[in-house]
């Protein structure tokens, strides 16, 4: 009802009791009631609520560097040095104000901002930087990114100064250690006995924007740090991180509305979730790498560079990007390269360069290479057959229905392959022993191409069978493109950068160390119903997804309350 039509509906008799009623509100007001009328009532706090790993419950675990870590730690609570956009490879400062690399890449020098707190009120200074890089360079428990194999010594000349000082030369610590190493407080740290990936910090102390408020194994909530660096940031007062136990749960809760932010796959996503709410649901999902057709090098038909030229030729990606991934993810780029990497690294005997599936052409290169097709319609050579299974893991639907594409195709070709849905530990232990013949996962993203290939190619990422290879797992072995990782590593140069990428596409669309398949998105949801200022494809300033670390941080940053 409006005040006119209040008014309208008043009469004389209310008229005089409203009078009154004045009255003696001006009465209580000079007896001293004024200061309860200047009064505000406290703004209620708004809270954004983000699912990034799903999971039965949460261990009570605030470590940035233990595997079983909450989500939103690394970057809400625990901060680095450098703000890098993986997107673009922007850097910006952070705890570190500036930073100079040396030109001959042998060292790095960070300034550290002056004023920052940790969240208990101690000062943040060199002696923190210095401890947790000793910390991770002598444990290699912690040493998540692996900073221990290039520093040689690091030093701090004084409070907000710190020098790193490396065994070779490495521009990829400007990343690494810049913008995935996570500061601890030396004051609270130093006194964690025994392996420190094993201590839970329970009540964690940080620099971040956010403290925590409460846990539970179902909900963890965080609070604005009232000691933060940035004025009046962040904007979002609250942060809920309630455990899933499944994607099927946490897309219910969000088509609900009781998710703000996350990273799930969802089918027909324009049916499924923007359709529920047009105005504020939304998605975006640039590039992220590649997803790979790992295939067992050390063992024989794939030692043979033209069977894995087959297997390639076998492949319809188109089939396997719309109907395993529902066309969110583009098929590969045959060098490896993915999103905005591919217009600005691509060799220019590249750029038009696309997989097509040409089964005539797979059965014509078999045969050239000795394979001939038995009566049952599959190859075999000196009376082996051409037969292989594919490991995944069963509770990934996409890539389980990836691999049943590729089985169809490969059949066709006269290739007998099948499929083995495997648990994850089974998986992971089979994909990094090498006890396996051919596997579909993912590759580690960075800021430039320099990442995907150093993860995928070099040799020390490898391992003898039997023992855990980090991330080589196809266990590719090549003196020339170690030369090449080294040369890209060592020189400060972009020009020398992109010759090098451009030599190592070569390797890949020539060699095939490894099949690429897809173009794997960043996943990401988000709704504008109460926050603004989200990334997008017009505001690409950070990685959006809600498990994307330390990203999360400058996303949520950079919101705001809808007023």
């Amino acid at each position: 009802m409006t005040h006119s039509a209040l008014f309208k509906q008043t009469n004389k008799a209310g008229m005089i009791l409203i009078s009154l009623l004045l009255l003696l509100l001006v009465m209580l007001t000079a007896c001293g009631g004024s200061n309860s009328s200047t009064k505000k009532k406290p703004a209620h706090p708004n809270s954004l609520t983000m699912q990034a790993n799903q999971t039965d419950a949460y261990p009570r675990n605030f470590n940035p560097y233990s595997p079983s870590v909450i989500s939103g730690t690394q970057g809400l609570i625990y901060e680095t040095l450098l703000n890098v956009n993986r997107l673009n490879g922007d850097i910006k400062p952070w705890l570190a104000s500036s930073y100079q690399l040396a030109s001959d890449a042998q060292s790095i020098t960070f300034h550290l901002r002056q004023h920052v707190t940790w969240s208990d009120g101690q000062p943040f200074t060199s002696d923190d930087v210095l401890f947790t890089l000793n910390l991770l360079t002598k444990n290699a428990s912690v040493d998540l990114t692996g900073i221990g194999a290039v520093v040689k010594d690091v030093s701090a000349p004084d409070a907000s100064t710190v020098k790193v000082t490396l065994n070779k030369p490495f521009n990829p610590i400007t990343w690494i250690l810049g913008g995935q190493v996570y500061m601890l407080p030396r004051h609270v740290w130093s006194n964690v006995k025994g392996d420190p990936s094993q201590y839970a910090d329970p009540n964690p102390v940080g620099t971040g924007p956010y403290l925590v408020k409460s846990f539970t194994p179902q909900l963890v909530t965080l609070v604005k740090n009232p000691k933060f660096r940035l004025p009046g940031k962040p904007e979002v007062d609250e942060v809920k991180i309630p455990a899933y136990a499944s994607n099927d749960s946490a897309q219910l809760a969000l088509q609900k509305g009781q998710i703000d932010w996350t990273n799930l796959f969802i089918p027909d996503i324009d049916k499924t979730y923007v359709a529920l709410d047009k105005q504020h649901n939304h998605y975006w999902f640039p590039s992220s790498d590649d997803v790979m057709l790992y295939l067992n090098l050390t063992k024989a038909p794939f030692n043979d560079l033209q069977v894995r030229k087959a297997v390639s030729l076998a492949l319809n990606r188109d089939n396997i990007s719309k109907l395993g991934e529902d066309g969110y993810e583009p098929p590969a780029n045959p060098t490896g390269l993915v999103g905005e990497n591919i217009k600005m690294y691509i060799a220019p005997e590249y750029a038009n360069l696309q997989f097509k599936q040409d089964t005539a052409q797979a059965g014509q290169v078999l045969e050239g290479d000795g394979w001939k097709k038995g009566s049952d319609g599959f190859y075999a050579k000196d009376g082996k057959p051409l037969a292989f299974s594919i490991i995944v893991v069963s509770g990934y639907s996409d890539y389980v229905a990836d691999c049943q594409i590729m089985v169809k195709d490969l059949q066709a070709a006269g290739i007998k392959a099948t499929v083995n849905g495997m648990s994850e530990d089974a998986f992971t232990n089979a994909l990094q022993t090498g006890h396996y013949d051919a596997g579909i996962l993912w590759t580690n993203p960075g800021p430039t191409p320099f990442y995907i290939y150093e993860g995928l190619l070099r040799s020390t990422n490898s391992a003898p069978i039997g023992q855990a290879a980090p991330s080589n797992y196809e266990r590719w072995m090549d003196p020339a493109t170690d030369k090449l990782l080294n040369q890209y590593a060592a020189s400060t140069d972009p020009n020398v950068q992109k010759q090098t990428i451009m030599a190592l596409e070569k390797i890949m669309v020539e060699q095939l160390p490894s099949i690429p398949l897809t173009a794997e998105p960043y996943w990401y949801q988000y709704s504008t119903a109460k926050f603004v200022g989200w990334p997008d494809e017009q505001h690409p300033y950070a990685a959006p997804g809600a498990a994307v670390y330390p990203d999360i941080e400058y996303v949520l940053l950079n919101l705001q309350p809808v007023q």
